[in-house]
């Protein structure tokens, strides 16, 4: 795959303006500010294509970006972002129904943050995943962020807190380094 030829394609901000599905798609999702768009553009080796910002919640539509036969699609980050309820139950609907209107996502990119123990957000939005046999791999951010001690403890601890979706394949991730990017594309690969 060519990862060098994604371009933005379009965004939607309700489940109204959701087109129907006609390639594979590839979901990014994670909560606020977990580095969905630093990963985008790390792994399409672009600066500024997927927009990428320090407040939490800056994605607050669903942005498509059309490869040559798939899809990648960020979706707003859920969680702690400091917005409006009403805001919130937008997104709420929104991620529900991309879910929910028979799109061909062939994978999901759950993004955790390497940092902290995987929250309880990110715990739901897996087990939904599984409950509609969604197929997803655990990416996990800020892995620079880490002294090497630090690293072994995290990675040992991911293994613990996710025990309950058995072989899920976990990487870690840096969008500085590069650390994960081979091994991403080849999970995603894998799917298609």
């Amino acid at each position: 795959m060519r990862y060098d030829k994604f371009d933005f394609e379009t965004s939607f901000g309700v489940s109204a303006q959701l087109k129907a599905s006609d390639m594979p798609e590839i979901a990014f999702a994670g909560r606020s500010n977990v580095g969905k768009s630093s990963l985008l553009n790390k792994m399409l080796n672009r600066k500024n294509l997927a927009r990428v910002s320090s407040v939490p919640g800056k994605t607050a539509t669903i942005n498509f970006f059309k490869g040559e036969n798939v899809r990648f699609v960020d979706l707003p980050g859920y969680g702690y972002a400091k917005v409006s309820r009403d805001e919130k139950k937008r997104w709420g609907a929104l991620m529900e129904d991309y879910f929910r209107t028979g799109r061909d996502i062939r994978l999901v990119v759950q993004l955790t943050d390497m940092r902290h123990p995987v929250t309880a957000d990110d715990l739901s939005m897996m087990e939904f995943l599984r409950f509609n046999e969604i197929p997803f791999v655990v990416v996990m951010t800020k892995s620079d962020k880490l002294n090497k001690t630090q690293y072994k403890e995290r990675l040992a601890a991911i293994e613990e807190e996710l025990k309950d979706f058995g072989e899920v394949t976990k990487i870690p991730f840096s969008a500085l380094n590069g650390e994960g990017v081979q091994a991403l594309k080849e999970a995603i690969e894998r799917y298609l």
